[in-house]
């Protein structure tokens, strides 16, 4: 799927977290650094990731409690602060994307939601640290919302928190399931590659103030 060229009448940036703005918040290579880093077993800690991890990102679960599950399943010789401090630190700031989004929102008066799966504590976090309360309006977080992508309900949340309609929004997400399915859904599309791609689309892109 290519991004949809020339959209027209945007008014609102629904924006995709990890992978756009920022690395993943625990992706699979972060887990990998842990995993070396601490000395764990790779294939049990996987295993109990994969069965843990959608239960802590829609907030069912604290990040705490994911760990003791994950991690602490057997004693440490390292606390769970030294393993939190770990997760945070793995976050990161990908090129100038929301200095990027920033200038665009400012500048034609958008709207802009974050619409991504996030764990409260690791979500709470980036936001802190990346002060991206300068760039969002609303956060239709998993944790928060209680969803998690691809439940395209989150999309219709975006919608109905600003107040927008699907053809005025554009979504940005560097999966490409992700972006087909919000492509489905009537909003239009940038399958996130890279800056560079993404600063040609948005000159093919008319905004106007929301």
């Amino acid at each position: 799927m290519h991004s949809d060229r020339g959209a027209g009448e945007i008014k609102a940036l629904f924006l995709d977290i990890g992978g756009v703005l920022l690395t993943n918040g625990w992706g699979h290579e972060s887990r990998y650094l842990a995993i070396e880093k601490f000395g764990l077993n790779k294939a049990e800690v996987e295993d109990r990731h994969n069965l843990a991890f959608e239960t802590y990102e829609v907030g069912k679960m604290t990040l705490d409690e994911y760990l003791d599950l994950v991690v602490f399943y057997e004693p440490r010789n390292f606390s769970h602060e030294d393993f939190k401090k770990f997760m945070f630190e793995q976050s990161q700031l990908l090129d100038a994307t929301i200095e990027f989004f920033k200038e665009i929102k400012n500048k034609y008066k958008l709207k802009v939601i974050a619409v991504s799966n996030e764990g409260r504590e690791l979500n709470e976090y980036r936001i802190n640290q990346f002060k991206l309360d300068e760039l969002f309006d609303a956060y239709i977080s998993s944790c928060y919302v209680h969803l998690h992508k691809p439940d395209m309900e989150m999309l219709k949340m975006a919608c109905d928190i600003s107040h927008i309609s699907a053809e005025h929004a554009l979504y940005v997400d560097d999966r490409l399931m992700l972006a087909s399915l919000a492509k489905d859904f009537g909003l239009n599309v940038l399958h996130f590659k890279g800056l560079d791609d993404a600063r040609e689309f948005i000159k093919t892109v008319h905004f106007i103030n929301s």
